[in-house]
């Protein structure tokens, strides 16, 4: 909101930066306002559609963080290690298009899933011990034949996981190679200290994905996958705001306007 209401804000970081704000909002509501409903009522279950659903839309809000934090890193190496053809490389129309690639693979990637899905059979227990419908849980619940589901889930996170994470390697390890090149030693330790909280979180949010769906499903894995989840479902959308957006000069005095205006306002006698 607050990159909508300040039109000085219009740089592509910022536009980017609504956009991830946007995911780690459809993010948590996919998934916990349904797991704080189980913990405050107790009532722990969930229709068919509604787990399908649910997977659906945590699969595209996951699939499109992971992408949109790998654009973010490729506008920061452009940003920093080409400052000269900054403004040609990421003009509006190739943010837009770069975004729009995001929900589209997100969301056809997360279809996928979904499908193939529907299609397994549940005859066994039916109970999911896991926060949320996730794919790995539904597979080990299910009967007959599944052994398409392990390769779709280790494929999915071969392209869309490690790929992109080895790309924002590449990106950052350009940036740090960029930044050592920095005489003044003020402004190369103010870049350092925010793509080494940048590189915190990345590792927090990948390191769990990769320790959830890149192990095999067993049942004795259920505990550490419910504490692995936790990291990504809660942890990262948390720190997400707090690294990317408030410590953020511009933005820090942007709010600051807003919310200093609107108490002008409301108390104006």
């Amino acid at each position: 909101m607050v990159i909508v209401l300040e039109k000085h804000l219009n740089a592509p970081m910022y536009f980017f930066l609504s956009n991830l704000s946007f995911v780690d909002i459809l993010y948590t509501s996919v998934t916990l306002p349904k797991l704080l409903d189980v913990l405050l009522t107790g009532d722990n279950r969930i229709s068919y559609i509604s787990c399908l659903s649910q997977l659906c839309f945590f699969s595209s809000s996951c699939i499109a963080e992971i992408l949109m934090l790998t654009v973010m890193s490729y506008d920061r190496y452009v940003a920093i290690c080409h400052p000269l053809h900054y403004v040609l490389l990421m003009d509006r129309g190739k943010c837009v298009k770069l975004v729009a690639s995001c929900w589209i693979v997100a969301f056809s990637c997360s279809i996928l899933i979904t499908v193939s899905t529907s299609t397994l059979n549940f005859c066994g227990s039916r109970n999911i011990n896991h926060m949320f419908c996730d794919i790995k849980i539904l597979t080990l619940l299910s009967c007959g034949k599944k052994k398409m589901f392990p390769v779709l889930t280790y494929l999915e996170t071969l392209l869309l996981g490690v790929c992109p994470f080895i790309l924002i390697l590449v990106s950052y390890s350009k940036i740090i190679q960029n930044i050592l090149k920095i005489h003044s030693t003020g402004q190369r330790k103010k870049t350092f200290s925010t793509c080494t909280s940048h590189s915190i979180v990345l590792l927090i949010f990948y390191g769990t994905l990769f320790c959830m769906y890149m192990r095999p499903a067993s049942e004795t894995s259920e505990k550490l996958d419910l504490i692995f989840s936790v990291f990504y479902l809660a942890v990262t959308p948390t720190l997400n705001p707090l690294i990317y957006s408030l410590r953020n000069k511009d933005i820090k005095n942007a709010l600051s306007k807003i919310v200093t205006g609107k108490i002008c306002k409301t108390y104006k006698p």
